[in-house]
């Protein structure tokens, strides 16, 4: 827990917090850009004025080697990177502060931290990037409790172990996506699992939350990728055994795929390597209406193609990024293999976009030898870049006082065009009672866009961003208010409350609604017996 030091606050670390007179510039030319926003942004509350509750317990000294009590380690572990995490941490406002924070270096030390935490009545968070934007590794625990513990997996870090014969690796779980694909690159291998929290965030993070990757079809879901699970549990260590597929009963694996900390702590996997692709073809295409696009996006993942990537974006969006004229929806299209040439599937799939409408011009390829980069080129890479820097501009907006939140969810093809009318109307007349602007493409309006970020043969995974004023003080009851209506909306048009961001304590309501009251009864059943006294992520998935 010493060297660069994460913000206590927001996205990034300490020394990537612009200054005053940078985060001016910036909010110049975002307020030019949106026509909305303070022009003098707000400073984040420093660490030294933030007030702390003082720890209610204290750390034995036989684990005084791995833990921290200091007001850094407790505020930085205090709450996810939702929108209204960062606007919260940004006020220095941290009412639920862990009483310690751990870092375990080994198995044996996670057992002796989860034993203190159930002898000592404290819970275990289990922590690891602390990306979550759902409240998943928030210490917000019921106060039966003596205390809170953050559990920070970031010190198991290796890749273990490397079959290249199964091209399988074995990899703690506190790996962070640079590090773990690094580390893999030395054997000639990659995870090609890269969500957009990449940069911060862990594979024991992305098995425990179901993570969704970067790319739109196959394996979709760090779910694909795994081969098997260890952890670490109150009741004693969960080791799946290591096979391609298996019909034995239920998956032990996926019990622990997406239990979020509340079963126990993921401490290693074995997960599905590959070689990285040599081959790459990548293309933006143009659509009249997102409708429009939308067809044609559906023909494409109805075709067999599987291409890598097959992002549909709005008009809106893709103006927003500078990667679209504000005209035309954008569909980001790619292939990549390592073993075969691409050129026949790009073929293939702009043969569906023309039949559907679709405009296109040069198709970036890369082959063999040109270096592993490759040549992104136009609306492509450009949109990439703006994902990419979405977390750090957040914080911009943050300090602007600007809404930016996002929401997301997955529903079958012939209900998606009324839960896509639907959802956007709640979301603009939400936004509007929130904030008093009128929603529209127009320069000083707020925005609601939407975007597919998956692709399956039955359905897609649609993905909204919100973009409005904020009222000083307000914003993060402003944005409640516009997620309870939205989510409400979600699940009466029969889609899921979250599709890759997890359920969290910020889900739970919803979640609560979409599960089969059979399969609630067996989730408590499967807690109870792993975690007798309940310490595991108290409040997430199964009520505290």
């Amino acid at each position: 827990m010493s060297g660069r030091r994460r913000k206590h606050w927001g996205w990034g670390y300490e020394d990537q917090q612009p200054s005053m007179e940078q985060l001016r510039a910036q909010a110049l030319a975002v307020s030019t850009h949106l026509g909305f926003g303070a022009l003098e942004p707000q400073a984040p509350v420093p660490l030294e004025s933030v007030r702390l509750a003082p720890p209610r317990v204290q750390a034995p000294a036989k684990l005084a080697e791995i833990c921290a009590q200091d007001d850094h380690a407790r505020a930085s572990h205090a709450r996810g990177k939702s929108y209204r995490d960062v606007v919260a941490g940004f006020r220095g406002e941290f009412p639920h502060p862990p009483d310690v924070v751990f870092a375990p270096r080994s198995e044996d030390e996670v057992e002796t931290v989860l034993e203190w935490c159930a002898g000592a009545n404290v819970a275990a968070i289990p922590y690891g990037g602390g990306t979550s934007v759902v409240g998943g590794v928030e210490p917000r625990v019921p106060s039966r409790f003596d205390g809170a513990a953050s559990i920070d997996m970031r010190r198991m870090d290796r890749v273990l172990e490397v079959d290249a014969v199964s091209r399988a690796a074995r990899i703690q779980a506190g790996a962070l996506g640079p590090s773990l694909e690094d580390q893999l690159a030395l054997h000639g291998f990659t995870l090609r699992h890269f969500p957009q929290s990449f940069e911060l965030s862990t594979l024991g993070g992305w098995i425990a939350t179901r993570a969704g990757g970067h790319f739109a079809t196959l394996w979709t879901h760090i779910d694909d990728l795994v081969e098997s699970v260890r952890a670490v549990t109150p009741a004693g260590t969960w080791q799946s055994r290591r096979l391609p597929g298996s019909g034995a009963g239920p998956s032990p694996d996926r019990m622990l795929i997406g239990s979020e900390g509340a079963l126990g702590i993921v401490t290693e996997a074995w997960m599905r390597v590959q070689a990285p692709p040599d081959h790459r073809s990548r293309v933006a295409v143009s659509f009249g209406s997102f409708v429009q696009g939308a067809h044609c996006a559906q023909a494409i993942a109805q075709s067999g193609l599987h291409p890598a990537n097959c992002r549909l974006v709005d008009a809106t969006e893709a103006a927003i990024t500078g990667s679209g004229d504000g005209r035309h929806a954008l569909l980001l299209l790619a292939f990549e293999s390592d073993d075969h040439e691409v050129d026949a599937a790009m073929q293939r799939a702009l043969e569906i976009c023309g039949r559907h409408g679709g405009r296109w011009e040069q198709v970036s390829r890369r082959a063999p030898g040109e270096g592993a980069a490759g040549a992104d080129e136009g609306a492509v890479s450009t949109w990439r870049q703006a994902f990419l820097a979405a977390p750090y501009l957040r914080d911009v907006l943050v300090a602007m006082g600007v809404i930016t939140e996002t929401f997301e969810t997955a529903i079958t093809w012939d209900r998606f065009p009324s839960l896509y009318e639907r959802v956007l109307e709640t979301a603009r007349c939400a936004v509007t009672e929130a904030t008093g602007l009128r929603c529209g493409e127009g320069l000083g309006e707020a925005k609601v866009t939407c975007r597919f970020t998956h692709l399956y043969p039955d359905g897609p995974a649609a993905y909204f961003t919100v973009l409005a004023p904020g009222e000083r003080g307000e914003e993060v009851e402003q944005w409640d208010a516009i997620k309870r209506a939205v989510s409400d909306a979600i699940l009466d048009c029969g889609g899921t409350i979250t599709h890759h961001h997890a359920v969290g304590r910020d889900h739970m309501p919803w979640y609560e609604r979409q599960r089969p009251a059979p399969f609630a009864a067996a989730l408590r059943g499967a807690k109870a017996a792993v975690d007798p006294v309940g310490i595991m992520n108290p409040g997430v998935l199964v009520a505290a």
